[in-house]
């Protein structure tokens, strides 16, 4: 027997969230002295983090200002964007490349990193993390560069806090299941940081977080998520929330950004490509899930989107499967 539909609350942002599928790309645990730096290099569709757990550094990202990061804050770099990290007296120099350095490996996913002057030291967990979920991809396009949560104690923040801490003591001394024990919990401080964010950030009250948020586009919206495949029409779905045609849509565009039949359409495909990189359904099955009566229409959508056939999606699934 199933359970609830996670879908079926008022709670559109909520339901965004719930959907997020993390997968970790890279996570090391940086032992550093001064004077040291580090280059972290651009990586699309991931976000790094950043954690102190000992000692102090400078962290620069390119559009957002110089911040120093000390014990008991998170730093979030939504976009991937390439950036810096260094000890104060090391701050204009270069630094190699974190991929560069010598790592050793505790796990396939986790590493141990040494570097630096031999002066005071710095502990950290960096890591870089993937948002597979279709909602990813608004929800990150709608964040600033740099998101970081302070050391200052909050009620909203004491649950995160105490997260952090845990991570600082794991990293302190590295015992059996360690690196298994950080990775998992970077994973939760990584969605916190960006929970945290939408409440508190005006910002965050526009654009497609704001279209969520919104009494009648967001319930829409995730009418849309929901069952991709309905025939919706602008009338439809201006029908589901009480709206007039007219009014519906203007709001719509005006929030999101594009039309509804336009966002309807993408969100069609992003689902289908999804789907498709998990390697459980083929192009046929994609195209009526998508509300698509044939196999051909349903392909010029994905490559009007996506920007390659469906096909070539799944036979690079099928290449990288083989063992």
């Amino acid at each position: 027997m199933r359970g609830p539909d996670p879908w079926a609350t008022p709670d559109a942002l909520g339901e965004a969230l719930h959907f997020l599928r993390m997968t970790g790309a890279f996570y090391c645990r940086s032992e550093l002295s001064e004077p040291w730096g580090l280059e972290m290099p651009r990586m699309d569709d991931c976000m790094w983090f950043h954690v102190v757990t000992d000692g102090r550094c400078r962290l620069d990202v390119d559009g957002a200002a110089t911040r120093y990061l000390v014990p008991g804050e998170f730093a979030l770099v939504p976009h991937g964007l390439g950036h810096t990290l260094a000890s104060d007296d090391h701050a204009g120099a270069s630094a190699p490349v974190v991929y560069d350095l010598p790592h050793d490996y505790v796990s396939d996913r986790y590493a141990v990193i040494r570097h630096g002057g031999g002066g005071v030291s710095t502990t950290m967990i960096c890591g870089a993390v993937r948002l597979d979920h279709p909602s990813a991809v608004h929800l990150i396009r709608s964040l600033p560069p740099l998101i970081v949560v302070e050391s200052v104690p909050s009620p909203h923040l004491s649950w995160m806090h105490s997260t952090l801490g845990l991570v600082a003591d794991e990293a302190r001394t590295l015992r059996p299941g360690g690196e298994a024990v950080i990775t998992r919990l970077s994973d939760i401080l990584v969605i916190q940081a960006l929970r945290s964010w939408i409440e508190h950030d005006p910002a965050a009250r526009t654009g497609w977080l704001g279209a969520l948020q919104d009494p009648g586009i967001g319930p829409a919206l995730a009418s849309l998520h929901r069952s991709p495949d309905t025939q919706w029409t602008v009338a439809s779905l201006a029908a589901s929330v009480t709206m007039s045609r007219s009014a519906f849509a203007a709001r719509f565009t005006a929030l999101v950004g594009e039309t509804p039949m336009k966002y309807l359409a993408r969100w069609r495909m992003q689902v289908a490509h999804d789907l498709l990189r998990s390697g459980d359904v083929t192009v046929a099955e994609l195209a009526k899930r998508s509300g698509y009566d044939s196999d051909a229409a349903f392909a010029r959508a994905f490559k009007r989107v996506i920007g390659v056939p469906p096909g070539r999606v799944r036979r690079r699934v099928e290449t990288t499967s083989i063992f």
